[in-house]
């Protein structure tokens, strides 16, 4: 028993920390998460609190995983991933049956898992914790009460810190399709005999004031006596979705100006404000200041927002404003705003606007 004991303390602890750190990695792509459960379920008005519940959960799984995988107060390690296992294995499994969001997000963007995967995770988790829950009470520690509990508080500090930093700053590691190396056209592609999102497809057909549904082998297509009324297409089975497969930009007047973008030989910068609204007045004022030393010296500079019409007009500068989808503007980078530097539609430099480079810097570039 004592072998498999250490087995689960082993998977349990590498599992909870790998998962608290992929999230501190990444909080905001974790705050996002739980804002689409919000909007799954009717409870926008948590919104406010994706961000510091995203901070939490980390923190919550990686201490627990450490303490449980080190022997740090280990007994309070387990009683922390029971209850996390007793909160959220319900609602994996309530996720799995509705799927109102495909993607849990237990492990961030570092791996995706399906809503059944994660319950089924769950589940196999939930059966190595009675091991460790049943054999709680002979447990010792490894050194004072009082030492452990400092040494834990320690390392929740440093932990918290690291989120923070990758929250301010940017991911330390880049988990997202758009990485800096990668050329933006080559992740948009389908390769050759990828499978194809597959539908489900019914037929309405009325005779004699009765409607009657058919499928794609018994509908009527050779009887004038039934008069087609509608279709419904039920997509049963998703395909291949390429890497990138959403980014669209286009101007304020309706020009599509994707490619342009993309196969512009020159160095781009892109200014990324998901919402001009919500960031700083003075990070905007900064990245407008940017945009007109770049433009002067021969590097284009665009601001990508999904911002509505109105709100881009307020800040009319001269400068090219680009409407972007929300979510692909949150994918492109974890700030607001953010920088792209592209060439050839290569993404050379990613920033938030906390450490975005001196004007300068872009010129010597260009110089090159």
């Amino acid at each position: 028993m004592k072998i498999f004991r250490i087995t689960a303390r082993i998977i349990i602890g590498l599992v909870f920390i790998f998962s608290g750190i992929v999230k501190a990695i990444d909080p905001l792509g974790s705050a996002y998460k739980f804002h689409d459960y919000f909007q799954a379920f009717n409870l926008e008005f948590l919104n406010n609190l994706s961000l510091p519940l995203s901070i939490c959960l980390c923190t919550a799984e990686f201490i627990s995983g450490f303490s449980v995988l080190t022997g740090f107060r280990q007994k309070t390690g387990i009683w922390g991933v029971f209850i996390l296992l007793v909160i959220f294995t319900p609602v994996t499994f309530i996720l799995a049956l509705t799927n109102p969001v495909s993607d849990c997000g237990c492990f961030g963007d570092a791996i995706h898992l399906t809503n059944w995967q994660t319950f089924g995770k769950n589940i196999v988790l939930s059966g190595l914790l009675i091991l460790l829950f049943t054999g709680r009470n002979h447990i010792r520690n490894i050194f004072s009460k009082t030492t452990e509990w400092i040494i834990t508080f320690i390392v929740i500090s440093l932990f918290i810190l690291f989120a923070l930093v990758n929250l301010r700053y940017l991911p330390v590691i880049d988990f997202l399709p758009y990485k800096t190396g990668v050329k933006i056209a080559d992740k948009m592609v389908i390769p050759v005999g990828a499978p194809a999102d597959k539908y489900s497809t019914t037929f309405i057909y009325e005779k004699n004031g009765v409607k009657k549904e058919f499928n794609i082998n018994n509908y009527p297509a050779n009887d004038s006596t039934w008069t087609f009324i509608d279709q419904k297409s039920i997509l049963i089975k998703s395909g291949y979705k390429p890497p990138i497969h959403d980014f669209i930009i286009t101007s304020l007047n309706g020009e599509d100006l994707t490619q342009k973008i993309l196969s512009f030989s020159g160095y781009s910068v892109l200014m990324i404000a998901k919402k001009l609204s919500e960031a700083g007045q003075k990070s905007l004022a900064d990245g407008f200041e940017l945009g007109n030393f770049c433009m002067v010296n021969g590097i284009n500079f665009y601001i990508l927002t999904s911002s509505g019409k109105d709100d881009m007009k307020n800040y009319e500068n001269g400068l090219t404003f680009c409407s972007a989808d929300e979510t692909t503007l949150k994918t492109m980078i974890r700030a607001n705003p953010g920088y792209l530097l592209i060439k050839n539609g290569t993404i050379l430099g990613k920033w938030s606007w906390t450490n975005v480079p001196e004007k300068q810097w872009f010129l010597k570039q260009a110089e090159h």
